[in-house]
């Protein structure tokens, strides 16, 4: 289990075919410094099992299942990843319960700056809009986020926004700090780049139990 809360920005070293996966191999002094063989590390939000480490680089197999269904399969040598340790039996939860299995993708719309933060819009796949609630939270990349709103915008479209950046899917804005901005990936996205989400798997199990306690026809 993680929090979401970012412990430093590692750097991809290596990425290596092997089949139907890949070996990635991430340098960060930080999680490195007290890993072992089988341990937990969340890069960008998707907990990876470290597989072997050399100094401060650590190298995880990814399988075909999550380059397919996260942001891993974009990942090429030199960017920066979020790291982040699993979480320690009586540490302070700085953010919300992170399990770090990524529940889809989302892209960002636009990012509005301000003189002292930025707000970001992110699309996000339909099924996953209804776990979204202002001033809950969501996990990008792996950093844990407070929803500010979310927009169900009505009608179709030919894909998540328009050629003028009008969103044709839900999507929610998040408010980012400078210290968000610096210490996180997220200070670096541009329009269009794709990113992890993780819902807060709270609403999951109140929806499951809520949706067993209904009539049938009703759930």
């Amino acid at each position: 289990m993680f929090t979401g809360l970012v412990e430093e920005k590692g750097v991809v070293t290596a990425i290596e075919p092997l089949g139907d996966s890949v070996r990635l191999s991430v340098r960060g002094p930080v999680v490195t410094s007290d890993a072992t063989h089988g341990a937990s590390i969340s890069v960008n939000g998707c907990c990876l099992t470290v597989m072997g480490q050399e100094g401060d680089v650590f190298s995880a197999d990814v399988m075909a299942e999550s380059l397919d269904r996260t942001s891993l399969g974009d990942l090429a040598v030199g960017d920066e990843v979020n790291l982040e340790r699993a979480m320690a039996a009586g540490a302070r939860m700085g953010g919300h319960i992170v399990q770090g299995h990524v529940d889809g993708t989302g892209r960002l719309v636009d990012r509005t700056p301000s003189e002292h933060w930025d707000v970001l819009r992110f699309d996000l796949p339909d099924d996953l809009a209804r776990y979204l609630v202002p001033k809950g939270s969501i996990t990008v990349q792996g950093v844990s986020l407070t929803v500010v709103d979310v927009s169900d915008p009505p009608g179709g479209g030919a894909g998540p926004w328009t050629a003028d950046g009008t969103a044709t899917s839900p999507s929610f804005t998040v408010s980012l700090i400078p210290t968000t901005l610096a210490d996180t990936t997220l200070g670096g996205l541009e329009p269009g780049d794709r990113v992890n989400l993780e819902v807060d798997v709270l609403a999951k199990y109140v929806e499951r139990l809520l949706v067993a306690r209904l009539p049938k026809e009703t759930a």
